[in-house]
């Protein structure tokens, strides 16, 4: 079986968890919009496979004796990064959307800038890199259409020490600055959307629906925890994951899945209308990123057992021992894109989306602030 199959079949959930149960649900599950064949090194004989217990869910079953991992203790302070925001909104109030709007006749340009941060430290350790492309993409237009805009053009910048053209047919050289063999990505992209329609949330009321779109797995944040988690754990991302129908898949085939691109099925929810708000899940996880599209006043309770969590985040929490609020605060879960959508159009979405690019009902706008998870 092909590397891509196994991570695939990773991703969807082990046999005789309650995905596996649901067969129906499962076959319409995996990366999509993106359709990439990748490359894995295989893994050498005798690797070793790492124990975890949690299968179909992520909870955290520690005793507390044991040190707790935080995003804060691997390098990243979340509230930090929210106290700088609040501060630079006091001179521009607008701040804090998904991506940057700009005033163009009847129209806004939708702009939007990312990289791939520290999952390109996997990609030089496990030799993989023709997926960080699709990450680089995936994190500028995926914020680009939560205004309802569509993507027109995509840039990037690439960076190494000295070129290797297996790795990159383009780059900017710079000796000294990045270490050997090493480099660098950055994107940039823009998309444009009519004025009548732009998406902002100023529309959303209590008693509104929060629908899910599956992830690949991790995609492109929290990978400074993810490393620590892997130095504490002692494994190495050529070692196993535990199956128990026995395909072989490696750590760093799981975390390296590319991030899905949710262009096309987005756009095609919000072409038939009743779409209020949609939140890209990165950095900062559900917790951070959902209540960016409400308006003052409203929260929201998520459903935590409605859609499938993809067993790489169970294996990530029981290793690293993380509690479930820091893993809710820092990864996506398998929720890659949240959608806020009307009651009435809930059901419509959600049966529409049937097939191949599922979606989920993960929960509902209430009265409050924050996240609450039932």
């Amino acid at each position: 079986m092909a590397a891509a199959d196994r991570v695939l079949q990773f991703l969807r959930g082990p046999t005789g968890s309650p995905a596996a149960a649901a067969p129906a649900r499962v076959a319409r599950r995996g990366l999509p919009q993106t359709r990439h064949q990748l490359h894995f090194r295989q893994a050498p004989a005798g690797t070793r496979r790492a124990s975890v217990s949690c299968r179909s869910s992520c909870t955290s079953s520690g005793s507390g004796e044991e040190e707790r991992l935080t995003y804060k203790d691997a390098g990243v302070d979340v509230d930090a990064g929210n106290e700088l925001v609040r501060r630079i909104a006091r001179m521009t109030p607008w701040i804090g959307g998904f991506s940057g709007l700009f005033p163009f006749g009847k129209y806004y340009l939708a702009a939007s800038t990312d990289g791939v941060g520290t999952k390109l430290k996997l990609a030089f350790e496990t030799g993989i890199h023709d997926t960080v492309g699709i990450d680089l993409v995936a994190m500028c237009v995926n914020d680009i259409i939560t205004s309802g805009a569509k993507p027109l053009f995509f840039l990037d910048y690439y960076a190494t020490s000295k070129l290797d053209v297996d790795v990159a047919e383009k780059t900017a050289e710079m000796p000294g600055f990045y270490a050997k063999d090493e480099y660098d990505v950055c994107g940039f992209a823009l998309g444009i959307v009519e004025k009548d329609k732009l998406i902002d949330g100023k529309n959303i009321v209590k008693g509104d629906v929060l629908i899910g779109l599956p992830s690949s797995g991790v995609h492109s944040n929290g990978f400074s925890l993810v490393r620590r988690v892997l130095e504490k754990s002692g494994f190495s991302l050529s070692d196993q994951l535990p199956r128990n129908d026995g395909i072989t898949t490696t750590v760093g085939e799981a975390l390296l899945a590319p991030t899905v691109i949710y262009v096309k099925q987005v756009l095609e929810i919000i072409s038939k209308g009743g779409v209020k708000g949609l939140a890209h899940i990165t950095g900062g996880g559900f917790t951070e990123n959902i209540p960016r599209v409400f308006p003052s006043g409203l929260g929201a309770k998520i459903f935590t057992g409605s859609w499938e969590v993809p067993p790489v985040f169970s294996w990530l929490q029981q290793v690293g021992n993380i509690d479930d609020a820091e893993m809710r605060r820092t990864f996506n879960m398998g929720i890659g894109m949240v959608l806020v959508v009307g009651r009435e159009s809930a059901d419509r979405i959600i049966e529409d989306t049937r097939g191949a690019n599922p979606a989920y009902r993960i929960g509902e706008v209430i009265q409050g602030k924050g996240v609450q998870y039932v």
